[in-house]
């Protein structure tokens, strides 16, 4: 479900629970029946903890696109498992040149 947004001209605004994708343009004002246009708003998706959504968002920039660095690494952090092939999770990676 999810919840749309409409603009009643005498009521202001009123919001609706429908299924994703069923919103009709307009929907009668459920204070006085007046027809109610639908107002398009951004998704609620970052309603999250912020140091979940950080640390999310961190590993899917992360996936497909590695931080650049300076320099070669001197030696391999203690406790560290091998990284996975990039192939492995963006497809279009694997018809990429290797070193």
């Amino acid at each position: 479900m999810a919840t749309y947004t409409y603009r009643c001209a005498g009521d202001g605004p009123v919001d609706v629970r429908l299924p994703i994708g069923t919103a009709p343009a307009s929907v009668a004002c459920p204070r006085c029946g007046d027809p109610s246009t639908r107002v398009f708003t951004a998704p609620l998706l970052g309603l999250g903890d912020r140091r979940r959504m950080a640390v999310i968002d961190h590993a899917e920039s992360t996936r497909s696109d590695p931080t650049v660095v300076s320099s070669v690494p001197s030696a391999p952090r203690p406790g560290r498992s091998r990284a996975v092939s990039p192939g492995r999770l963006d497809p279009r990676m694997r018809a990429l040149p290797r070193p």
